[in-house]
């Protein structure tokens, strides 16, 4: 068995040697088959048995795009372009998608580069509120202003020519020289150029917000440049300021240092008159009572027609001398009808409670509290009913830092109180 599969491969190996040129023929053609099928299918991504349907895309220039590039839905090739057509506003981009791909006609197209250096490509991006459609159609047509280009690298280098002409080369010499001290320079600088590239990414999600603020910057920088005379004398008169308040940071510091204890003081202060000012607030108490009862006497002991002092001294002198008026007339005086103390004594005793002026006389005490004008069904123009004429309020409260008043006065000198 072994011999006659033997003797069948010699018989084939003998024909093939027979007939080597006509084999090498056949080994080519399908070699050259086989290339231009991976051209096609592979690399051109031909494919005759699909089908497609045409979109035209109104564009303002063609931005560096070249028939036979890619169709894109989301970075996914979906088709090739056939063909530009020049028109009087821009460029039409006759594009040929696969008919099994859906694209909704409020999709965002843009032409896109693969590297600066070119590939450029049109990709469609819908939002995620347009996948229900209505979608493109064939002949269907995507208007003007819809679809967006790149910047092409003359325009890019010629606004970066503005940008890099305000750089100062010598603070850029003195980052360079900073970041060359150390070891860690260079990861400094890349995490520089990593947080400008995040930062330009991040402006560019958000570009019209974006270029409204430079528009409202430019605004307010104008402003700002209008005002540099006046900011540069605040700018100084802030200086003296702030040199002032540092030679004065000596009394600050002795300030801080001493209004702790100035505050504990108070505290006890007050801690220790409490019982004292309780009754006095109840005094006051009483007290803004009766003066709300006689706000129409205030008033009328204070007319507001009256003139200030030096006009009343002004009105004196007058004709080259000094005027005035005297009355040689004796005045009346009142009898309050209270017990009376010879001024020779050395004591402190308290006020009387009641002094009622008891003379009916109208020429006496006109502007006194007897005449004060007093609300309606007020009787309080004399003593109570009953009133013992010779009551004195009572003692004054004392405290720690009361001054004793014996008979005679206190002793001198006052120890203080502890």
């Amino acid at each position: 068995m072994i011999s006659a599969i033997a003797d069948r491969v010699v018989a084939i190996v003998r024909y093939g040697y027979r007939r080597r040129a006509s084999l090498s023929t056949l080994g080519l053609v399908l070699m050259l088959v086989v290339a231009t099928g991976y051209l096609m299918f592979g690399a051109l991504q031909v494919n005759p048995f699909a089908s497609s349907y045409r979109v035209t895309i109104a564009l303002p220039e063609s931005g560096g795009l070249l028939p036979n590039q890619d169709v894109t839905l989301r970075g996914v090739p979906i088709g090739r372009v056939e063909r530009l057509d020049i028109t009087p506003n821009g460029v039409d981009a006759v594009v040929s998608i696969d008919s099994t791909v859906r694209i909704p006609q409020s999709a965002a197209v843009r032409v896109s580069g693969l590297s600066p250096a070119g590939e450029q490509y049109i990709d469609f991006v819908p939002s995620g509120d347009d996948d229900a459609g209505p979608y493109l159609a064939d002949g269907a047509r995507v208007g003007e202003g819809t679809a967006t280009v790149p910047v092409t690298l003359a325009e890019l280098l010629a606004n970066a020519d503005g940008a890099l002409a305000q750089a100062d080369t010598a603070k850029l010499e003195l980052i360079r020289r900073e970041l060359s001290l150390s070891p860690a320079g260079p990861q400094k600088l890349k995490d520089i150029i990593d947080g400008g590239t995040f930062l330009l990414s991040t402006l560019d999600s958000v570009l019209p917000e974006t270029s409204s603020l430079l528009r409202t910057s430019r605004v307010v920088f104008t402003l700002i440049d209008d005002k540099n005379a006046g900011l540069a004398v605040a700018a100084d008169n802030l200086d003296e300021t702030f040199t002032g308040i540092d030679r004065m940071k000596e009394g600050y510091r002795r300030l801080t240092d001493q209004t702790p204890g100035v505050l504990e003081h108070i505290d006890a202060l007050f801690a220790d008159n409490s019982d004292t000012m309780v009754q006095l607030l109840g005094n006051l108490t009483t007290t803004s009572r009766l003066l709300y009862l006689r706000v129409p006497a205030l008033n009328a002991l204070f007319p507001s027609y009256r003139t200030s002092v030096l006009d009343a001294l002004g009105t004196a002198m007058h004709d080259g001398g000094l005027w005035g008026t005297a009355e040689i007339y004796p005045r009346m005086t009142c009898d309050y009808g209270t017990p009376k103390l010879p001024p020779s004594h050395a004591d402190y005793p308290e006020p009387f409670m009641y002094t009622y002026c008891r003379n009916d006389h109208p020429g006496i005490l006109v502007r006194g509290a007897k005449n004060a004008p007093r609300p309606a069904d007020d009787d309080t123009a004399g003593p109570p009913m009953g009133a013992d004429l010779g009551r004195r309020t009572d003692p004054t409260p004392k405290g720690r830092y009361t001054i004793p008043t014996p008979y005679g006065g206190p002793t001198l000198p006052i120890e203080p109180p502890r």
